[in-house]
């Protein structure tokens, strides 16, 4: 009969932990592939918002996880890709 209480006792943390798997774990991971799959679709001419609230337009992708951002006509910086915190227009890709 042991057996059957320790179950018991356990049970009320088994709920727990799946309720938060299903709260909090699983909302997160779904909303960080979404943010990587939207950096990762970046390309030239998208208009973008950065973590740190600059506004810019892509000119250059890069491989080693960066891209060049234009905020002004003659003014370009590099942003590294996971601070990218929204992209607002996209351009259409090349035919």
């Amino acid at each position: 009969m042991d057996g059957g209480s320790a179950i018991a006792q356990f049970l009320p943390l088994i709920l727990i932990f799946v309720i938060m798997y299903f709260l909090l774990i699983r909302p997160q991971q779904k909303k960080a592939k979404e943010h990587r799959a939207m950096v990762d679709a970046l390309r030239r001419g998208d208009q973008i918002i950065t973590q740190g609230g600059l506004i810019g337009k892509v000119t250059k992708v890069k491989d080693e996880g960066e891209v060049e951002v234009e905020l002004t006509e003659g003014v370009k910086v590099r942003v590294v890709r996971n601070t990218i915190a929204q992209v607002m227009n996209k351009t259409e890709p090349a035919a």
